[in-house]
């Protein structure tokens, strides 16, 4: 095969995540390169996260360059990625799933053991993610939430200077940076109680449709199951109709139990719903139809 020409965002998360690809892609045998893209959520700082995510603002460049074929694959965290792709790519391959949950990071003088989490009363926590807005509030409606920009290095930072007392990241980001945290106090939170993103920790692959070669290649990288499980947690998204900037998280385990946790806003209550997975078929409908009458019966 030719050379294979990777997209990505230029930040320290999306590099490490594109030459994974490179590396894997390289013990198949094949010549790999990796071409930096600017996307407008990297131009665009001002904006919070409910605004940008799931709705292209960190994947649409690097789409349009595969599809004007500067690019041969792009490497996305699958949870940027909106739920309606362009007809003319498909995500060919995804990665095993790094943990899942969510970590809270607080600076050490902010700690209090006898609150949840250990973090102090009245405490300010960075996020710019509506959905982790909605659910640090329904455990803790005594803190403030400030929203919070920039890379994860340099959110990290933020909290260094004393902006906030605790900021929330994803820990498969964090995890792959390999930071030195140390200096703060690091909470895993259960993504069984506070629910991840759908596909929060997973890889997508993205190619051209019309590029059988390379979908071929990529099959060997792929894991089944994975997609099989944040194909259902994104088609809840996608049937909410609403992008990454809703309340919402959705969490399927490697044993097929679901996790949802739905808010109509920031400040509405959370919905929280647990199934036992038999049948992909049909779940993903029977959790909106399950939504829309917990909010009736509300």
């Amino acid at each position: 095969m030719k050379k294979i020409t990777i997209g990505s965002r230029g930040s320290d998360l999306a590099l490490w995540q594109a030459h994974f690809v490179q590396s894997e892609l390289q013990k198949l045998g094949c010549e790999v390169e990796i071409n930096i893209i600017k996307t407008q959520g990297d131009k665009i700082q001002h904006l919070s996260f409910d605004k940008l995510e799931g709705k292209g603002f960190f994947t649409k460049e690097i789409e349009d360059a595969l599809m004007n074929k500067s690019i041969d694959l792009a490497v996305h965290s699958h949870k940027d990625l909106e739920t309606t792709p362009p007809e003319s790519l498909m995500i060919a391959c995804v990665s095993e799933r790094a943990n899942p949950a969510d970590i809270l990071l607080i600076n050490k003088n902010a700690v209090n053991d006898s609150q949840k989490w250990g973090l102090k009363e009245g405490a300010i926590v960075g996020t710019s993610s509506a959905r982790r807005k909605s659910q640090v509030l329904k455990f803790r409606s005594d803190v403030t939430i400030n929203d919070l920009r920039g890379n994860v290095p340099t959110r990290i930072n933020k909290l260094r200077e004393g902006n906030y007392d605790a900021i929330l990241l994803a820990k498969a980001g964090v995890d792959r940076l390999e930071l030195d945290l140390s200096d703060f106090i690091e909470v895993v939170l259960d993504p069984q109680e506070f629910i991840p993103a759908p596909a929060q920790g997973v890889l997508g692959l993205q190619i051209r449709n019309s590029d059988t070669e390379l979908f071929d290649i990529l099959q060997k990288m792929n894991f089944p199951d994975v997609q099989k499980r944040i194909e259902l947690e994104r088609k809840v998204l996608n049937l909410l109709d609403g992008g990454c900037q809703l309340p919402l998280g959705v969490y399927c385990t490697e044993n097929h139990e679901l996790f949802v946790s739905f808010a109509d806003g920031v400040e509405n209550e959370c919905i929280s719903l647990r199934y036992q997975v038999s049948n992909f078929d049909g779940m993903a409908e029977k959790v909106i139809a399950d939504l829309h009458q917990t909010k009736t019966v509300g």
